[in-house]
């Protein structure tokens, strides 16, 4: 299984606002901590906040903090929200559909069930639990400690 570039900023945005649970951050310092795009965040972002995961915070100063502690955000609620609009296969979405045996085919209720069996598993964990040792999150996410190399350094 894989997920899209949006479940996974999605999580990495979790654990960023996790790991600095006293900080309010904007969209681009997150977006800059990972070397990813601020424009995809920030839609990833709002589809977050529609979700409840992700609290907006306005004002000059403002950003987004996460909407509840990162005890409280399983790690399946963020994969069902995310991963909802884009079908695991073809045949799970029936007015686009093409496959001519999807009538007789047993394949989607097993890729249904396994799917369904991932999130079942991320259940079991938190958003803490994803941020792992919190004090280090932090400091490699730190804009002292990021230092990416421009494209003309070798690598």
């Amino acid at each position: 299984m894989r997920l899209t570039m949006q479940s996974d900023f999605a999580f990495r945005t979790l654990v960023y606002l996790a790991a600095k649970p006293l900080e309010i951050a904007s969209v681009k310092q997150v977006a800059d901590a990972y070397g990813i795009s601020a424009n995809h965040l920030s839609k990833i972002a709002q589809k977050l906040q529609r979700a409840g995961f992700l609290q907006s915070v306005r004002g000059a100063q403002g950003g987004m903090r996460l909407a509840r502690p990162a005890e409280q955000i399983m790690l399946g609620d963020v994969i069902r929200c995310m991963e909802s609009a884009t079908p695991l296969v073809e045949c799970f979405n029936m007015p686009t559909n093409t496959c001519p045996i999807v009538s007789a085919c047993g394949l989607k209720r097993i890729l249904h069930d396994a799917y369904e069996a991932f999130a079942a598993h991320l259940d079991q964990f938190t958003v803490a639990d994803a941020v792992g040792k919190p004090a280090l999150v932090s400091r490699l996410l730190s804009p002292t400690t990021l230092r990416r190399p421009s494209r003309a350094e070798p690598q």
